[in-house]
C-alpha cells in the first residue's frame, strides 16, 4: 500500500524537534528535508513545536506532511526553498517567525553556507511545482509567504493567513523582469481577521486569485504592478466597516492586466494614503 507516496519514496518520521542547522541529527526536522537523498514523504510522530536556529532548506522532491498532529513552526526562522522543485508543505503552523542574522547552515550537496533572514515564514526562490496547502501562517516578522526570483507553477491553496501586514509577494522587485514568467494559484484560502495589504502584492508574472475569502483589510486585498497580469475571480471580500453593500461583476480594473470576475465585495471603508502597493 503507497497510501498516494508514489514509487520509490522514502517515508521519514520525525520524532525529535531540537535543530542543529550545521550537523542535522536523524529523527529531526531538517535531517529528513536537507540530508535524506532522493524523493522524502516527512509525517510527525506526535504534536510538536520546532524552532528552527536557521532556515531549513527544503530540497526537491520533499513532501512534509503535518496531517494528525499539532505542529508548530514559531520563534526561530522559517522555511527556504531555494532552487528546488516538486515540494509539498502541508498541514503545519507558522508563527513568531524572526529574522536571523547570518549563520551556517548545511545545504542539501552537504556543503556548509551562510544564511540570513528578514524574517519570513515560507520563501520560495528560483523554483518550480511547489505546493503550499492547508498550514496556517501568521504574527511574522517580515511576509508570511513570498514566490520571488523565478519561480512558477505554484500552487498556494486551503491557508489561513490572520493578524499580519504584508501577507504575500509574488514577484522579487521590480527590477528582476525574470518574473514576468511566474505563474501561481492561489485559490481557496482565508485571509483575515486583521490583514492589512499584500494579498497578494504581484509583479511582473501572472496570478490566478480564485474563491478566496477576505475578511478585511485595512490598506489593500490585492495589488498588482510592473505589467502584472491578475485574474480576480469568485472571491469573497468583506470589507472593514458597516457601508453600502455592493456586488463586483465582470469588472476589468488595468493594473498591468487584471480581471475582477463573479466577486463579491460586502461593505467598504476608503483605502488608506499610506498603503503600500
Amino acid at each position: 500500500m503507497l497510501q498516494n507516496r508514489g514509487r520509490k519514496v522514502v517515508s521519514y518520521t520525525v520524532t525529535d524537534p531540537s535543530d542543529d542547522p550545521v550537523n542535522p541529527r536523524p529523527g529531526t526536522l531538517r535531517f529528513g528535508t536537507t540530508i535524506l537523498k532522493g524523493k522524502v514523504w516527512i509525517t510527525f510522530q506526535r504534536d510538536m513545536n520546532i524552532k528552527l536556529l536557521q532556515p531549513l532548506i527544503v530540497k526537491s522532491f520533499t513532501t512534509i506532511d503535518g496531517r494528525g498532529v499539532d505542529v508548530q513552526i514559531a520563534h526561530g526562522a522559517g522555511f527556504l526553498i531555494n532552487e528546488a522543485s516538486n515540494v509539498i508543505i502541508h498541514g503545519l503552523q507558522f508563527h513568531h517567525i524572526n529574522a536571523q542574522l547570518a549563520g551556517s547552515v548545511r545545504d542539501p550537496k552537504g556543503n556548509l553556507v551562510d544564511l540570513g533572514v528578514d524574517g519570513d515564514a515560507i520563501r520560495l526562490v528560483a523554483v518550480q511545482k511547489v505546493w503550499i496547502d492547508h498550514n496556517l501562517l501568521y504574527r511574522c516578522q517580515d511576509g508570511l509567504l513570498d514566490v520571488t526570483r523565478g519561480s512558477t507553477e505554484i500552487t498556494i491553496s486551503n491557508n489561513w493567513f490572520r493578524d499580519h501586514d504584508k501577507v504575500m509577494l509574488l514577484g522579487h522587485d521590480d527590477s528582476f523582469a525574470e518574473d514576468r514568467n511566474m505563474k501561481v494559484t492561489v485559490v481557496y484560502n482565508r485571509f483575515g481577521p486583521n490583514c492589512n495589504q499584500r494579498m497578494p502584492r504581484v509583479r511582473h508574472g501572472y496570478a490566478h486569485i480564485a474563491n478566496n475569502v477576505y475578511e478585511g483589510w485595512r490598506a489593500y486585498a490585492i495589488g498588482g504592478s510592473m505589467n502584472a497580469s491578475v485574474l480576480s475571480q469568485g472571491n469573497l471580500f468583506i470589507a472593514s466597516g458597516k457601508r453600502k453593500v455592493s456586488t463586483v461583476t465582470l469588472k476589468t480594473l488595468k493594473v498591468g492586466y487584471m480581471v475582477l470576475s463573479t466577486s463579491t465585495v460586502i461593505s467598504s471603508s476608503p483605502t488608506p494614503a499610506n498603503s503600500d502597493i
